[in-house]
């Protein structure tokens, strides 16, 4: 494969979790002002969304220091975005900052989904296992939120294609790999797939099917 040098890869990663974590974040703000959560149980549900994904894999791969600690920034920068919101969001700003952030989220799971794919493949794990890695990232954090919030996962639950199109953009970044693609350009293809599919996920109201329990007669 032709390999980006180290540091380009590095500052691309490292780009992309800062735009996700800011995406994730977001969505647990909402969740927490739209249950009337309080100060201290935003802050954490902001926390799960944006840093939980990331983290079950950094766990999985005995990755040290796990991602937020080393860029302990990012802690601060959360803050701020939980302390912003509790100061000027009012709650006519729910709904359309609710149906907004479909699109930050969308980003976000490309994002995340790219980069973990591509920490995963790192650390040498085979493709499927890498493949799984990047959807973890991409979707548990959200799974986390709606769990402490006290609701199904929407991943789960809504029909709506998402950890699919995590778990496709993902195979992408590995193909790119196999066809020995630079690894900046796997990342932003697989990044751009996994956004795309979920943006017309939404846009075109994409479902998949219910499972259909049969009745015993």
């Amino acid at each position: 494969m032709t390999e980006s040098p180290p540091w380009v890869l590095s500052q691309l990663q490292t780009g992309a979790e800062a735009l996700a974590t800011v995406a994730f974040a977001l969505s647990g703000v909402i969740e927490g002002a739209r249950k009337r959560l309080d100060a201290v149980g935003i802050c954490v549900v902001a926390g799960l969304a944006a840093f939980g994904g990331g983290t079950v894999r950094d766990l999985v791969l005995d990755r040290r220091p796990l991602f937020w600690v080393e860029h302990a920034g990012w802690i601060w920068a959360l803050l701020a975005l939980c302390i912003g919101a509790m100061l000027f969001m009012r709650a006519r700003h729910l709904e359309p900052t609710e149906r907004a952030m479909q699109w930050p989220d969308a980003v976000g799971l490309g994002l995340f989904t790219a980069s973990g794919t591509q920490i995963a493949l790192n650390s040498g794990m085979p493709a499927i296992v890498a493949v799984l890695l990047g959807m973890v990232t991409a979707v548990f954090g959200g799974v986390l939120r709606d769990v402490v919030c006290n609701e199904i996962p929407r991943a789960f639950h809504d029909h709506r294609p998402y950890a699919i199109c995590s778990f496709a953009g993902a195979w992408v970044l590995v193909g790119a790999h196999t066809l020995a693609l630079p690894g900046w350009v796997a990342l932003v293809i697989a990044a751009v797939v996994a956004t795309g599919l979920r943006a017309a996920a939404v846009v075109w109201d994409w479902r998949l099917p219910a499972w259909q329990a049969v009745r015993g007669e």
